[in-house]
């Protein structure tokens, strides 16, 4: 293996600004600084799947050793779904059974310290990513939400929004010993408090029949066609992510998922006209991410060529909007 050069720091490498990327090729090459490359021997990456089509890439790897990788300032906006450190060998409610919530070794928590400190670490890799006016979009429950929120404030992230998910068939709670859980917290924040982030405000208050939208969504779980190539354990129904990709996103900009799980994100991203990147590192989840996107691109009467996918025909938005 090559030995690593060490980088000297210099007056002048302080005052270097950070150059924007455009990404019209749709290259790998797009995502990976040639700076880190020219001296790592092996890519923190494989390519698991790629559609320069429909400007679709799934990467298998770590996604803090990606993104520590990838370029600067060359990200528009991020989802993020990281676990929810619930596999404790409790149990929950699935269609009328007991079952267990345990999901798998990536679910386990490590205790709070260690948890805050991934969560610092994969948050930190997304903020240098992000264009100067990118922002990020982060789902999750009571169990990890707030340190979520701590870490985006210590990082200096701008929290914009929190959304409040709101499912109506929630599962009931089996211990009877708690309120029922119908909602999950997605925070939207812009990369720094200078960041003038996109907004579609017309569109938001077009889609909520004239009204501003406000920030608790009424948006039914995953339907049954979204999991007909399998599921994912904390799926998001297309309709959640089809709002927020248009909500803080334009046509062509370049969408991110460090946890992408099933892909909803990209689902969203590519009925929209979107380019998306999807990291994950269980093949079995890119696999079924595979399958759904490469379901949706067969199906062209869904893809006018130089427009957005029309409203009626994205099927992603949601009918209950909460007023």
């Amino acid at each position: 293996m090559p030995t690593k050069i060490p980088i000297k720091s210099s007056n002048r490498a302080k005052q270097k600004i950070p150059q924007t990327y455009d990404h019209t090729g749709n290259t790998i090459e797009f995502y990976i600084s040639e700076e880190t490359a020219a001296y790592e021997k092996e890519r923190p990456f494989t390519v698991y799947y790629d559609d320069p089509a429909h400007s679709v890439r799934l990467l298998k790897g770590d996604c803090i050793a990606i993104l520590n990788q990838s370029r600067e300032n060359s990200v528009d906006m991020i989802f993020a779904d990281p676990p929810y450190c619930l596999s404790n060998g409790g149990i929950t409610c699935h269609a009328g059974k007991m079952v267990s919530v345990n999901k798998g070794k990536w679910d386990k928590s490590r205790g709070v310290e260690e948890n805050h400190k991934f969560t610092l670490d994969w948050l930190k890799a997304c903020q240098r990513i992000l264009k100067t006016n990118g922002t990020i979009w982060v789902s999750g429950t009571t169990h990890i939400i707030y340190t979520v929120g701590f870490a985006m404030q210590q990082l200096g992230y701008k929290i914009l929004n929190d959304i409040v998910w709101y499912k109506r068939n929630a599962p009931p709670n089996l211990s009877c010993r708690y309120f029922t859980h119908s909602t999950e917290i997605v925070l939207w924040a812009a990369k720094n408090g200078k960041s003038k982030h996109y907004f579609d405000y017309p569109l938001m208050k077009k889609m909520n029949h004239g009204k501003q939208m406000r920030n608790v969504w009424e948006i039914s779980p995953p339907l049954t066609d979204e999991k007909k190539f399998g599921k994912h354990p904390t799926q998001k129904p297309v309709d959640l992510l089809a709002r927020i990709v248009q909500a803080s996103t334009k046509e062509n900009d370049l969408v991110l998922d460090p946890f992408c799980g099933s892909s909803t994100t990209g689902i969203a991203s590519v009925l929209l006209n979107r380019k998306y990147v999807g990291i994950d590192f269980e093949e079995e989840y890119l696999h079924l991410s595979k399958k759904r996107i490469e379901d949706i691109t067969k199906k062209p009467s869904l893809f006018k060529q130089g427009e957005s996918v029309a409203v009626n025909q994205c099927k992603v938005l949601s009918e209950s909007i909460s007023a």
